[in-house]
C-alpha cells in the first residue's frame, strides 16, 4: 500500500466486506490472506460540520469593533483556524536562530507561508503555529466533535455571549 485509499467495508457477521464498487480498490491495495490492523473511524455527519460554520459565520458578523483590524478576524476562516490555534489543536514548529534580528528575519520569512498561521518571537526564537485541518480525512468524529467545542467556547467568548446563544444565533441564520 503505496497511499491511503479509503475503501468502505461493512461487517456481515463473519467478514469484512468491500462495498459494492469497491472491490478492485480493495484487491489493490490487500493481499489475499494477509493479515492487516483495522482502525474504527466512526464517521461524522456531513450536518455537524455544516453546523460549525454556520455559527461561526454568525459570529464573525457579530465581532466586536475592537477585534475589525486583527489578523485573524478577516474572515470567518481566519477566525476558525485562530480559535483551533488558542485551543491547542495546532502543529508548533520552533527555530532557534543567533539572535533576535535573525529571528525577526525568520518570522518575516515565514508568515506568507500560511495567511492562517501565527508566528511569534520569543527572544532569538521564533515558533510558528498552523491549525490542525478539520477535514473528514484528517480528524475523525471524536476529535472534531471536541475541536468544534473548544471553538465554539472561544468564539462566544470573542463576542460575549453563551455557546448555547451562540448556536441558536447559527441555526436562525
Amino acid at each position: 500500500m503505496t497511499d491511503t485509499a479509503i475503501i468502505p467495508f461493512e461487517w456481515t457477521g463473519e467478514a469484512m466486506v468491500p462495498v459494492k464498487g469497491f472491490a478492485r480498490r480493495a484487491d489493490d491495495h490487500f493481499v489475499v490472506h494477509e493479515r492487516y490492523r483495522m482502525e474504527v473511524q466512526e464517521l461524522r455527519s456531513w450536518v455537524s460540520h455544516k453546523h460549525e460554520f454556520a455559527w461561526l459565520r454568525e459570529a464573525w458578523l457579530n465581532l466586536p469593533e475592537q477585534y475589525r483590524d486583527e489578523q485573524w478576524a478577516q474572515s470567518e476562516q481566519h477566525l476558525r483556524r485562530y480559535a483551533l490555534i488558542k485551543k491547542g489543536w495546532c502543529d508548533t514548529q520552533t527555530f532557534v536562530c543567533g539572535s533576535r534580528a535573525e529571528a525577526e528575519r525568520w518570522a518575516a520569512n515565514l508568515r506568507p507561508i500560511d495567511e492562517f498561521s501565527i508566528v511569534r518571537v520569543q527572544g532569538s526564537t521564533v515558533v510558528r503555529y498552523v491549525a490542525k485541518s478539520q477535514s473528514q480525512r484528517a480528524m475523525g468524529k471524536a476529535d472534531f466533535q471536541k475541536s468544534k467545542t473548544d471553538v465554539l467556547d472561544f468564539v462566544s467568548g470573542l463576542i460575549g455571549v453563551t455557546p448555547e446563544d451562540l448556536v441558536r444565533q447559527g441555526e436562525a441564520a
